[in-house]
């Protein structure tokens, strides 16, 4: 048995390219159901109408929910699940962010499940699902469709993850005409933390041939494109190329996952409710700077992937990478430092130790990050 073996589960059916969303409708008629739970966010419902219709025309009963709105805790999952198990669909299908599809893999899998989901929340302690998934992206960002994973917030603020096969979805399309109403601000986060994953794949203390070909081209793709989408949303090319990175980043999070970075930028959505993606982007080179020493090589094949110049050493080729990240986000309008988020410099203890909990991503990273580490990290963010 090799030391670090790897598994991918692929979703059933992928379907990816600007304006192929109708032909989910398709699809799901195919299957015969006879009720369909259709997750949502109210800024896609007038574009999800023809699509709606369809299935309504085909008489399928829809139930259409958009009641998640930020990121879900458990407790929004159980208000949601009261009111869906009476309908019972055949099929649930998430159309937004990573939020709503994150609520959708869940919603599929607790469905006729005889386990609570208290059961099944870590890593591989799900035993089924019964109900098909299908998941649509409507962000460049968390790759929550194609990957194992679903978060929610506890009722201690803390995030938790859920990670399990069976929360990879039966079809997933992705079709990035559906992220041009999505403001700058949020193509910046989504677009950066897309960037994160690619990234702390490739870096990863646990890193796999196969997964790099999709980190690297993911981080190409995302720092050639982000800008334009940034700056110029109806930029159908960069919106696909952008999608096209999200969507190799989400296959990076099953077999080898995040490390540092996402560690770290937990507390910051607990504590403060930052954002995720934002969180992420303003960590990213404090955290690549701190881990360059023991995997420069990585970093420094990560700086040519975002478009760097090679330098006379493999050390100064990765530093470059560091400095291209902090120019990407500042021309996407991300925040420079812990400062600018209004993060106060005592909160910084609470943050490392709640850091700290987060084993199953700092056991990933590819430098050791303690206590006394993760305060240096946040400090030298801070300053």
């Amino acid at each position: 048995m090799p030391d670090n073996p790897l598994t991918i589960f692929f979703p059933g059916k992928l379907v990816f390219g600007n304006g192929t969303l109708p032909q989910l409708a398709n699809d799901i008629i195919t299957l015969h159901p006879d009720k369909v739970l259709l997750l949502t966010i109210d800024p896609l419902l007038h574009s999800l109408m023809p699509f709606k219709s369809s299935l309504e025309d085909a008489g399928i009963k829809v139930h259409q929910d958009t009641s998640i709105i930020a990121e879900p805790s458990f407790s929004d999952f159980e208000k949601l699940m009261n009111i869906v198990t009476p309908f019972d669909p055949d099929i649930v299908v998430g159309i937004g962010g990573g939020s709503v599809l994150d609520v959708a893999k869940l919603v599929a899998s607790q469905l006729g499940n005889e386990q609570q989901l208290k059961d099944y929340v870590g890593i591989g302690l799900l035993k089924g699902r019964k109900k098909k998934l299908i998941c649509v992206p409507a962000t460049s960002g968390t790759g929550s469709e194609v990957s194992p994973n679903a978060i929610l917030i506890d009722g201690e603020n803390q995030k938790k993850g859920i990670i399990s096969p069976f929360l990879v979805p039966d079809i997933v399309y992705v079709d990035p005409l559906l992220t041009l109403s999505l403001p700058a601000s949020i193509t910046a986060a989504t677009g950066m933390d897309a960037l994160t994953h690619c990234l702390e794949a490739y870096t990863n203390k646990f890193a796999q041939p196969l997964i790099d070909i999709y980190a690297l081209k993911g981080i190409e793709l995302i720092a050639a494109n982000i800008e334009k989408a940034v700056s110029n949303g109806q930029d159908t090319h960069a919106r696909e190329q952008l999608a096209m990175g999200s969507l190799l980043g989400g296959f990076c999070l099953g077999p080898v996952n995040t490390a540092g970075v996402h560690a770290l930028s937990y507390p910051l959505g607990s504590m403060f409710h930052l954002a995720h993606g934002l969180s992420n982007a303003l960590l990213l080179p404090y955290v690549m700077e701190y881990n360059i020493p023991a995997a420069v090589d990585r970093y420094a094949a990560v700086a040519l992937a975002l478009g760097c110049e090679q330098k006379a050493t493999a050390f100064d080729t990765a530093m470059a990478g560091v400095e291209k990240i902090r120019s990407l986000n500042k021309a996407c309008g991300i925040p420079a430092n812990l400062q600018e988020v209004n993060v106060p410099a005592t909160a910084i203890p609470q943050m490392a130790a709640d850091a700290m909990l987060i084993q199953r991503l700092l056991k990933n990273n590819p430098r050791e990050i303690t206590l006394d580490n993760a305060i240096q990290i946040y400090q030298s963010a801070s300053a």
